[in-house]
């Protein structure tokens, strides 16, 4: 039996589709059986909030078809085999999930805001990392935004738990009354004299990450003249 959890990474189904693709709902699980490789094999693919697995099941002796899970075993029967359940598994991750790197309710909520106010979409630039994005300004390619996963002790917080951040430019000359890390660190992976990082755990409000945004955009194209932290409210 395989386990999906890694080719579902980043991955949020819509279940819906899942029963429209040819899945049962059985309780709290949805499961597929289907018929591949010319009659010969039965694919059997189980997700629910818990688990979500999928095996071969070899029709001639109803026992599991294990070769299909090790890496190392070859021949060409074996690999039409293998293409055929890879192929099959990678059309319910295009028929029935969309990408969803970041899962925060804040995230959702300034990836909607960039998206309607400045319609950019988030660029993810680095393979090996694709939970770390960024948004550029389209007028001169400048970066003015990345949402980035990290742990809280690259922040200087005594915590090994991943949260989800944002880092934004800022005034060079506030830079310092504004950062009280607590609710705004210094920029994480960016340079700190101009740019700051905000967890998206709620402490910080989201209308006020709005302001910020906003700020970080005008700076991408030589405006200077934005917020202060005068101009935030008292809750930062």
């Amino acid at each position: 039996m395989r386990n999906l959890d890694l080719i579902f990474k980043n991955r949020e189904f819509d279940f819906s589709k899942l029963v429209e693709y040819g899945f049962n709902k059985i309780d709290d699980t949805y499961i597929l059986k289907n018929i591949i490789c010319n009659n010969q094999f039965e694919m059997i693919v189980e997700i629910s909030k818990k688990i979500k697995t999928s095996k071969l099941i070899d029709l001639a002796n109803e026992e599991e078809y294990i070769l299909v899970d090790i890496e190392e075993s070859t021949g060409e029967f074996v690999g039409r085999v293998k293409q055929e359940y890879e192929n099959e598994l990678q059309n319910i991750i295009d028929n029935c999930t969309t990408f969803c790197a970041f899962k925060s309710k804040q995230a959702k909520e300034i990836i909607k805001h960039i998206k309607q106010k400045y319609d950019d979409e988030l660029e993810f630039l680095w393979e090996k990392f694709d939970n770390n994005a960024i948004w550029r300004n389209k007028q001169n390619n400048k970066w003015y935004g990345l949402l980035i996963n990290i742990s809280k002790s690259k922040l200087g917080l005594e915590s090994e738990d991943i949260v989800e951040i944002i880092d934004l430019r800022y005034q060079k000359c506030n830079i310092e009354s504004i950062v009280d890390n607590e609710k705004i660190y210094p920029g994480y992976h960016m340079n700190k004299k101009s740019w700051i990082t905000i967890i998206l755990d709620e402490s910080l409000e989201t209308k006020e990450i709005f302001k910020l945004i906003d700020n970080s955009y005008k700076l991408s194209i030589g405006n200077k003249s934005g917020l202060s932290s005068n101009n935030l409210s008292k809750k930062v």
